[in-house]
């Protein structure tokens, strides 16, 4: 390779440096000469480097968002489960609660809110104190949280024989966030919104014909609790952004396993012909 010089240093004499990085000194590691990366290759390696950089931002912000979405819906489900599952298992011991209701299910409304309730005694309790048995009465309710504002599922229990079966007790916070509670109960033909009547067995009786609904105890309960599935954030938004999210729907079925042998049952008949029939025989069961 011949080295090009300049017309004016050629005449003076002077002879001018050759251009090859290999003829000035610098050479690579090999001996070879060096190459750098030309201006295109510098701009479409930053290109790529901040697609790489957005890319693994965007899959970051995904995912704390995933997480943040998830967190206050799964300490729901929890709720919804432990709560579902406490007032299964006093359902299926459920018993009469006093000669003049067996069991009593109004049907409620704070507002536009459902909230539904529920009285029954109960087997399903533990004595803890002297003078008390595996019998306690028992109530579950809605009420607003004075201070959050909240809708907060409420059980009450009296572990004794109280002159009023509907009040008295302790009460304990079984969930709170909730959009509503409704009760449905089945007399092993029809499902009702209310059960029993809390004035007597006066009018229950007058009505016994047309309603079987008003006096007893039914078969099954039908649960349905509705919540927020955001809880978290229900102080932080609009009041109307909340209210267009769906609420999360809990429902479940608890058979009253002990409602069958609290009903009465008659000790005689009588047939067509008016003559007194002697009660069924036991059969051998228990």
């Amino acid at each position: 390779m011949h080295s090009v010089s300049h017309p004016r240093a050629a005449r003076s004499g002077v002879r001018a440096l050759p251009l090859t990085a290999q003829a000035a000194g610098v050479t690579g590691p090999s001996g070879g000469s060096l190459s750098a990366f030309t201006l295109i290759e510098v701009i479409i390696s930053s290109a790529l480097m901040a697609m790489i950089v957005v890319s693994a931002y965007l899959c970051l912000h995904a995912a704390l968002a995933s997480q943040k979405l998830i967190e206050p819906r799964a300490a729901v489900l929890q709720n919804a489960r432990v709560a579902l599952a406490l007032m299964t298992a006093d359902l299926r011991c459920a018993c009469p609660l006093s000669k003049e209701f067996q069991f009593l299910g109004m049907h409620r409304m704070m507002g536009e809110v459902e909230a539904d309730n529920m009285d029954f005694a109960t087997h399903n309790y533990t004595p803890r104190r002297p003078r008390e048995g595996d019998y306690c009465q028992v109530s579950f309710y809605l009420d607003k949280d004075t201070e959050s504002g909240e809708l907060v599922l409420y059980r009450r229990r009296n572990p004794t024989i109280a002159f009023d079966p509907l009040s008295g007790g302790r009460r304990e916070e079984l969930a709170r966030g909730l959009r509503g509670v409704r009760y449905e109960y089945y007399d092993g033909l029809d499902w009702y919104e209310t059960w029993g009547e809390v004035e007597g067995q006066a009018k229950a009786q007058s009505s016994l014909r047309l309603r079987s609904n008003l006096s007893g105890m039914p078969e099954a309960v039908r649960i349905t609790l509705w919540f927020d599935p955001n809880p978290r954030t229900k102080a932080a938004e609009s009041p109307e952004k909340t209210a267009a999210e769906p609420p999360l729907v809990f429902q479940t079925v608890a058979r009253l396993n002990l409602a069958a042998h609290s009903q009465p049952s008659a000790s005689g008949g009588a047939d067509s012909t008016g003559q007194t029939t002697p009660p069924a025989a036991n059969q051998g069961r228990n």
